[in-house]
């Protein structure tokens, strides 16, 4: 028995791995951003840890992002995913330890019999007889105790292992896009929260537009009673007044549902406190996010990491597949005792033991066998194209949302100088408009003007913040999204 259990360790102790050695991808992108106009000059070295507190730095942000990680329902799929990758990794470890089946038993048998004998008598007066008769019958009873090894494989070409990595490597990978959900999920709830800031100040620009245009009705209406006007300028303030009342209906519908998407997003009723009045409250809030020289930062983005642990679980798949093609060798094992009698159950004389190995060998498939180790290469060559295309598509938004700051800074500037002369020479044609010096198109003309630059220099705000986002986003690596420092066995079974 001892010679038995020491050839088993000697064999699991023995096994090897048919993997091929991981080797990182080739990023397939240039090692730094593009420079030059448009895009800025990076000065940092590497991304530094940042947190989402340190990018959107108003408290009512804040408080409906930390609000959001906790009832959002994507991140409750996305932990339930992880649970899940969790125990398949856990059930697919499990092959590779034997199976232990424990049973107990009793048995009962018992025999019975019958006889007897006649009797004789003499007669002396007194009548009398004798006799005798008899039976007998027994119980035998048998416990039998066991612990059996139904069937346990000897890993000895490494494919029970391969597939554990593999399941271990999908289990990375599906925390890494459960990290890649609540980093999206931030910049969505940024999005959502700095739109409703614009639409608010949309709105106010509406209700302003339409109380100006209101006075011009009056005041055209005034000068057409007393002839100094003629129809059509009434007619012309009345479609600047229709045209204002409208935007004014549309921008209170798209606050309200400014409102709806984000308590989507948050999981649950938002507090009218925790959002901006306005898009210049929410504008300066938004803190830019320095990129790196090096572009290999992206390595830490978590599609980019999810990508990576699919690769490794594919090249893990490849050695599950070759060591596929060596015999299965399996060893069954049985250890019991049995006794006719309870107390002499675990005495040494009722000990009793077996043990068996087989091995099993497919000599013909048809291929099959080599097919899926072409197959699991396929898959691996796939992935690496995956691998490196979520790289480069990274490394594109990057670039794309640097070229775009490179030049907000100018066209926002030009976007308050387009504003501020449209209001002075609307401000001046209606003036003169009332001297009479002007005729009313003039100021129709003025006022669509400046109207239109008001909600031009809006959406460039919004477009600026929203920048900063998809910066921050793009580059990802937030600290406080990470999983926590903790070693991967720790995560799988602490």
């Amino acid at each position: 028995m001892k010679r038995a259990a020491s050839l088993i360790a000697l064999l699991a102790t023995s096994c090897t791995s048919l993997e091929p050695a991981y080797v990182r991808p080739d990023p397939a992108v240039p090692a730094s951003w593009p420079t030059g106009h448009p895009y800025l000059q990076a000065v940092e070295a590497s991304l530094p840890a940042v947190r989402y507190t340190d990018i959107f730095t108003d408290p009512r942000l804040q408080t409906l992002i930390g609000q959001a990680l906790l009832n959002n329902r994507d991140l409750m799929v996305a932990a339930a995913n992880i649970a899940e990758a969790r125990e398949q990794y856990r059930i697919q470890r499990a092959q590779q330890f034997p199976q232990l089946d424990a049973s107990a038993g009793a048995t009962a048998t018992g025999t019975r019999s019958n006889g007897g004998s006649g009797g004789n008598g003499n007669g002396n007066g007194n009548g009398g007889a004798s006799g005798n008769s008899g039976s007998g019958s027994g119980v035998a009873a048998n416990y039998n105790l066991g612990v059996s090894v139904p069937s346990f494989e000897l890993d000895l070409f490494g494919r029970l292992r391969s597939l554990t990595h593999s399941q271990l490597e999908q289990f990375f990978a599906t925390e890494e896009a459960a990290r890649a959900t609540r980093l999206t999920l931030v910049a969505e709830i940024a999005t959502a929260w700095l739109t409703h800031a614009s639409d608010e100040s949309l709105l106010k620009i509406a209700q302003q537009t339409a109380a100006s245009a209101q006075r011009s009705v009056q005041l055209t209406r005034l000068r057409l009673n007393g002839g100094i006007a003629p129809r059509t300028d009434l007619s012309q303030a009345e479609q600047i007044l229709d045209q204002a009342q409208a935007d004014l209906a549309r921008q209170r519908t798209l606050v309200a549902q400014d409102v709806n998407a984000l308590q989507l997003l948050v999981g649950a009723p938002i507090a009218p406190g925790l959002l901006a009045g306005s898009i210049d409250e929410a504008f300066g809030t938004v803190v830019p996010l320095p990129a790196g020289v090096s572009s290999y930062v992206l390595l830490r983005r978590p599609d980019v990491l999810q990508s990576e642990y699919q690769l490794r679980a594919a090249n893990a798949e490849i050695g599950a597949a070759r060591a596929a093609l060596f015999p299965k060798i399996s060893l069954t094992g049985l250890l019991g005792l049995a006794s006719s009698a309870l107390t002499s159950l675990i005495s040494g004389g009722a000990f009793g033991w077996s043990a068996g190995a087989n091995a099993g060998y497919t000599i013909f498939q048809g291929g099959a066998g080599r097919a899926n180790v072409r197959l699991t290469e396929a898959q691996r060559a796939a992935a690496i194209a995956t691998y490196q295309r979520s790289i480069q598509t990274a490394f594109r938004e990057v670039a794309d949302a640097l070229a775009r700051r490179g030049t907000l800074n100018e066209e926002l500037a030009s976007r308050q100088r387009q504003q501020a002369a449209a209001g002075d020479a609307y401000l001046l044609t209606e003036a003169r408009y009332r001297a009479g010096v002007d005729p009313f198109l003039n100021v129709l003309d003025s006022q669509r003007s400046y109207y239109a630059a008001q909600q031009t220099l809006v959406q460039m705000k919004l477009t600026a913040a929203e920048n900063l986002v998809t910066l921050y986003q793009a580059l990802g690596g937030d600290s406080l999204l990470d999983p926590s420092p903790v070693k991967p066995q720790d995560r799988l079974f602490g």
